[in-house]
């Protein structure tokens, strides 16, 4: 007979999934844990996998063999996040975000968890095959959509500075220029924090001409890292040529007028289409 009911072991195997996103589990670990067969094991993972499928609350990855497991990834399809990043559109279109000199308001909704962590979810999941190592910010704004990509694929985040910190040790600093203010400007980012050879993904709130972006990935080079992509929430659609191109954005702002108060914000293609 069971120590557990099998109800007790699917609720428990739940938490231990949505803890450890993307993480690979051997099913060896579920037979000593709940002191149960590998058959029965598997049975409670096939039954899981099914239910999580039907609701797309994501989907269970198995992998065969002496080194395999299974491992959650938090994300279905693209799709089902579709009422979702419409009804963040509507928020964003209200006049009220317009902030004098022209910017757009959005502390409140980067800063809402459960916002956030639907926009981490999405931004990732372009690159859920890519193997990345770590996702890298730069300070401030970026850090919450960048810390629940790096939830999503349960790796490190790394948060570049705008200025060296001497409790971080020594840094590796550049400078670079703004790509709508054509400022020159500086990051500096410890070196202890990446290793050498990562694979990263770049994550932001804001992009107009990419400049910071950019300067992002210069200060990778200086690490030998390999950036697989870039993931920005909301990206201009002008100017057209942007100083980067391998990115995605979650919505486009196409026009912004502060004396009408019109903001023209759209999801972006890639979304729509799946």
């Amino acid at each position: 007979m069971d120590k557990y009911k099998r109800y007790e072991r699917l609720a428990a195997i739940v938490k231990i999934f949505s803890e450890n996103p993307n993480t690979l589990i051997n099913l060896e670990y579920f037979v000593n844990f709940f002191g149960i067969a590998k058959s029965t094991a598997s049975e409670d993972i096939d039954i899981l996998k099914n239910v999580i499928e039907k609701f797309s609350f994501g989907k269970l990855i198995t992998l065969p063999g002496a080194g395999g497991g299974v491992k959650y990834i938090p994300i279905a399809n693209i799709k089902s996040y579709l009422p979702f990043v419409q009804e963040i559109k509507e928020k964003l279109k209200d006049p009220s975000r317009i902030i004098p000199g022209g910017f757009l308001y959005t502390a409140d909704l980067i800063y809402s968890p459960n916002i956030v962590t639907k926009i981490g979810e999405i931004l990732v999941f372009p690159f859920l095959d890519k193997n990345v190592d770590a996702i890298v910010t730069v300070e401030t704004k970026g850090i919450p959509i960048a810390l629940m990509c790096a939830r999503t694929l349960n790796v490190p985040l790394v948060i570049i500075r705008k200025d060296s910190r001497v409790t971080e040790g020594s840094f590796v600093s550049i400078n670079y220029i703004s790509g709508s203010q054509r400022h020159i400007r500086s990051m500096s980012l410890a070196r202890r924090s990446l290793q050498k050879g990562s694979k990263v993904l770049l994550i932001d709130d804001f992009m107009k001409a990419g400049g910071t972006i950019r300067g992002m990935m210069e200060l990778m080079e200086e690490f030998d890292a390999e950036v697989v992509g870039a993931g920005v929430m909301i990206s201009t659609e002008k100017p057209e040529n942007k100083l980067v191109d391998n990115y995605i954005s979650v919505f486009v702002l196409k026009n912004m007028e502060e004396e009408k108060n019109i903001i023209d914000i759209e999801i972006s293609d890639w979304i729509l289409k799946g």
